[in-house]
């Protein structure tokens, strides 16, 4: 049956030398790619949303808690990326080891991965413009900086607001699509440039704050629990790492720029491990020094590292936080809109979704078609909903799709014993059972809306794939032989 079919993986690899994508990505471009994905909006705004509501100074604990997931799923997506370096990500991964319906609902869970990511960084991207404006008295009107929907948290529940769009962040979508429209290697360039922009930012942020200090905020470490599960304690912390699990979704980014990659089996394990161990470091000294710098309570803003920076009394150093802030969720943002297209385009070679999102620009050698539609979407839901929102759907989409992956190994480490693996996971079975163990509580962690709003969203993925994928697909594959 089609809905158990799995892909060939000696067909995937031919797939590969077949691409239709240029190869023009080296192992600085993917390490900085990396980079350029997981350091955003997770440092720069969810930071003090996380240390302010759920883990206080703890926050350490929850950043750590988040890596172990992804160490785990990086080392994983590292032994899969180079033995099937196909753009799709753990899509790709899922069909070749499980079959065509779980990659079908992997692939559709990585909408909201990407999508939504995109979207929640442009509005974390739009709250740093505006005050960063503020700064030079100018002004920006509320109605055109904020969503017109918010979540109510107490009465769980959707509330109109005065907003009408969040302008800013639609904008900064439409640019980024435009420019990846051009050109990945055009794209990486630019990356690369803003990527050692917003790292020097952070470690001049780091440094300069190390002095200006107050332990004294640390003590409670882990504040104790208000009698509301995830409010402090042990259940925030983890229910903070869950959130905060946002910050890490970038490096497997990096696998979707397979087919774009000159030595995708060696460079491609450096890319994803790489950006992941450099960022994991920077996050944890950033957490401390900031926890130092403000009292926890109040880093709940938009803009905690400005706040942190405020508190330090430099205001030069604020501008120039801001302005690093804005370049590195540029570079998120970024690199989320290339890689959703990516997944989009190798879908509709599998024939699960309309041939024009597989259709590549004849001059600048890059999906179009799906580019527009994923920057088209991904402007709508910016100006419309508010980053907390967003980003609770982002975590547990991603959390998902890792647990695949780590699923991925055991099976293809069994049915696939004699494939050459140019990286291999170690300690298996035992790092791949962990990275599913702990992906799937930290998914337990997260408020009941983003598990309502994500089964509509699969329940509607599964009547698209019955409707049009299934048949399609299978015609796909009788066509071929």
């Amino acid at each position: 049956m089609s809905l158990f079919y799995k892909k060939d993986i000696d067909h995937l690899l031919k797939e590969a030398d077949g691409h239709t994508l240029k190869r023009t990505l080296g192992r600085l471009n993917l390490i900085t790619l990396g980079i350029g994905a997981i350091i955003g909006a997770g440092i720069f705004v969810l930071t003090g949303e996380v240390a302010a509501n759920y883990s206080g100074p703890a926050i350490v604990i929850s950043f750590l808690i988040a890596a172990l997931a992804c160490a785990c799923a990086g080392l994983c997506y590292a032994e899969l990326a180079s033995m099937i370096p196909i753009a799709g990500s753990a899509y790709t991964y899922t069909y070749a080891t499980i079959g065509e319906f779980f990659a079908w609902i992997i692939g559709w869970d990585l909408i909201i991965e990407y999508l939504f990511a995109a979207s929640t960084v442009s509005v974390g991207w739009s709250g740093y413009v505006v005050s960063l404006l503020k700064n030079f008295n100018i002004t920006l009107s509320p109605a055109l900086t904020s969503a017109p929907v918010a979540y109510d948290g107490d009465l769980h529940q959707f509330i109109l607001t005065d907003g009408l769009m969040n302008l800013p962040a639609m904008l900064i979508v439409g640019a980024i699509t435009a420019l990846l429209i051009l050109g990945v290697h055009e794209s990486a360039k630019f990356n690369n440039v803003i990527v050692a922009i917003k790292t020097t930012v952070i470690v001049v942020f780091i440094i300069a704050g190390i002095g200006y200090m107050n332990t004294d905020n640390w003590f409670p470490f882990i504040p104790e629990n208000t009698g509301e599960f995830g409010h402090y304690g042990w259940s925030g912390i983890f229910r903070g790492a869950a959130v905060i699990f946002f910050a890490y979704i970038g490096f497997d980014a990096v696998s979707t720029a397979a087919q774009e990659a000159k030595n995708p089996q060696k460079d491609l394990p450096w890319g994803i491990l790489g950006s992941l161990i450099v960022c994991t470091f920077l996050y944890i000294l950033v957490a401390l020094v900031l926890t130092g710098l403000v009292p926890f309570p109040n880093l709940g803003v938009p803009d905690p590292i400005a706040l942190g920076v405020d508190a330090i009394g430099w205001k030069w150093l604020s501008w120039l936080i801001k302005a690093g802030a804005i370049a590195g969720l540029t570079s998120v943002i970024l690199v989320m809109l290339l890689g959703q297209p990516r997944i989009f385009f190798t879908m509709s070679k599998d024939g699960l979704l309309p041939p024009a999102f597989g259709k590549v620009h004849h001059k600048y050698g890059t999906p179009y078609i799906s580019t527009i539609i994923t920057g088209l979407f991904a402007m709508l839901l910016a100006g419309l909903f508010p980053i907390g929102v967003l980003s609770k759907l982002v975590s547990l989409g991603t959390l998902l799709a890792f647990a695949m992956v780590c699923l991925a190994i055991l099976v293809l480490r069994k049915s696939k014993p004699e494939l050459p693996r140019p990286f291999k996971t170690p300690f298996t079975p035992f790092i791949p059972v962990l990275g599913i163990v702990s992906c799937l509580a930290q998914m337990a962690f997260l408020n009941k809306y983003a598990w309502q709003i994500m089964a509509v969203w699969m329940a509607v993925g599964v009547l698209v794939y019955f409707a049009y994928g299934r048949s399609n697909a299978m015609k796909i594959r009788n066509k071929g032989n």
